[in-house]
Order: C-alpha cells, then structure tokens, then sequence
C-alpha cells in the first residue's frame, strides 16, 4: 500500500576551504596562504557523468498550527532560520578544523544539486547560493561544521550543513557546484567520499525535530492516498502532500516533531513508489 519522501563569500576564502586538509597539510593551511595557488578544481573521471540533482523539494507549510494535545508539548510548526557565515565557512571554521578531531565520520556517495530558480531558498531558511560551501544532509543538525573528502583522489574541503538531502537511494550528502567543484565531484556526478563532522551546534544523538519525507511519486493521485492513510493512521500527526520537480511527496511530522516516532513510521512506511526518508528539520 502507498504510505514519505528534501553566498557568495570572497573568493579567497572559497579557494581557502577548498585545499586538501589531510593532517599533514592543516599546519600549512593556516600559515602559509600562498599555496592557495595550488588548489584548482580538479575533476575525477568517471565513465557516465551523473546529471545534477535539482533542489530537494521544500515542503509549504501548514495553512495552520494545529493546536497541542491536552497536557501536551506541541512544538511551532515553524522551524528557525539557521545563518551561516558569507561563503559558507569562515576562517574560524578553518582554524577550528585544523585544530581539532572530527567527532564522527561517515562514508558513502556524494552528488551535487542546484536549485531549479534563483532565489529558492534552502531548508536552513537563507536564499540557497551555489557558491557557498555548503551540502545537504538528512539527518544533521543544521549548520554542522564538516569536511568531505574525495576517497579517489584525496580532494578535501570543510562546508557546513545547510540543506537537506538527497531524496535518493544510497546518496549520503549532496554538494553544491562549489563544495563539489572543491572536492572533485563536479565532473563526475558522484564520488565516494568521507565525510568528517567537526562541530555541531545541537547534539547528534538525541533530541532533534524530526519528520518523515516519502517520494517521489509519479502520480499525484498516489502522493493524496498515502496522505489520507497516513492521517488514519496518525491522526495528531502534520501530514502534507506538495509538488516538486516533475513529481510528489508527503511528508510527516509525527506529534512533538518527536525523534523516535518518526523513525517508526520511516521503517514501517511502504510507498508504491520512492522510500521513505527519516529526516532532521533543524
């Protein structure tokens, strides 16, 4: 049965971000800037180039708060703006970067996306900006501080976390064309890549606004029946239906925006088409 599917700062400091940062190289990065002439964009070849993903869809928002349950703890619905440094990340990201131990790493696929019009903004809340070092993550919290790595040729770069994605299967982060450009996925499409976390503004494991995003559908008929049983199902739950590009998605946010239910209704969740993505909105 069908039951969820996501600045241009100056260029020194895009080129900055950009240099390897393996341990050996992280001293020379803060005290000797004149290396930055060797860091250009370099391409890894691959044998099919990966079109870019368009913008995960950005879900409207509710035409109205529901009211919290009796005795309950119902959050806004309305998620805060999360601002980021000009450019994405600022010397101070570097420094911090060079000084410290990243607290989690992870390893999977790395893509890259755009917006499909300017001025769309990303799900931080500020104007999505293609070059920013920024990426997109499902889980997260907003404005993480990380460095992605390019396991093929060791192009790295720090970025922080400002969207929220991919909406694919077997995709851990997506890239903008200058985050993917800085680590060498932008000719290629796709990379296996490292992805280190330095700095987290809220805690990773616990806590947390969570929803479940499920899509795409094709059809829009399909997104509206998961809807219905969804809201069924879980009747205090915020459940919507909404385009996005040449597709629909639902997306849920279980009563409290609470962790534990969300990932329940990710794993049980059955879409006719698509999956079923748990998400962090902030």
């Amino acid at each position: 049965m069908p039951v969820l599917k996501r600045r241009r700062g100056p260029a020194g400091w895009a080129a900055l971000a950009a240099l390897s940062l393996a341990p050996a190289l992280l001293v020379p990065l803060l005290l000797a800037p004149v290396l930055l002439v060797l860091t250009g964009c370099h391409h890894k070849n691959t044998a099919q180039v990966s079109p870019p993903q368009a913008l995960p869809p950005r879900a409207q928002p509710a035409p109205a708060e529901q009211p919290p349950a009796p005795g309950g703890n119902q959050p806004s619905t309305k998620i805060p703006v999360t601002p980021l440094p000009p450019g994405g990340v600022s010397r101070e990201d570097l420094e911090y970067v060079a000084t410290h131990v990243p607290i989690l790493s992870e390893i999977g696929v790395a893509s890259w996306y755009t917006a499909p019009y300017k001025g769309r903004k990303a799900a931080n809340g500020e104007v999505f900006d293609d070059n920013a070092l920024t990426a997109a993550h499902r889980t997260l919290p907003m404005g993480s501080l990380i460095v992605v790595t390019n396991l093929k040729t060791g192009q790295s770069s720090a970025m922080r976390i400002s969207d929220r994605g991919p909406f694919v299967a077997d995709r851990m982060i997506d890239l903008t064309i200058a985050s993917a450009k800085a680590v060498g996925v932008y000719q290629g499409g796709l990379a296996r890549v490292r992805l280190d976390v330095y700095q987290t503004p809220k805690p990773i494991s616990t806590g947390g606004r969570w929803c479940v995003q499920i899509g795409a559908f094709h059809n829009e008929s399909d997104a509206i029946q998961l809807k219905e049983q969804l809201l069924e199902l879980y009747p205090d739950a915020n459940v919507i239906e909404f385009p996005g590009e040449n597709s629909f998605w639902v997306r849920i946010r279980p009563q409290g925006d609470d962790r534990a239910m969300a990932a329940y209704i990710a794993q049980h969740v059955q879409p006719v088409e698509g999956d079923a993505y748990l998400t962090r909105l902030d």
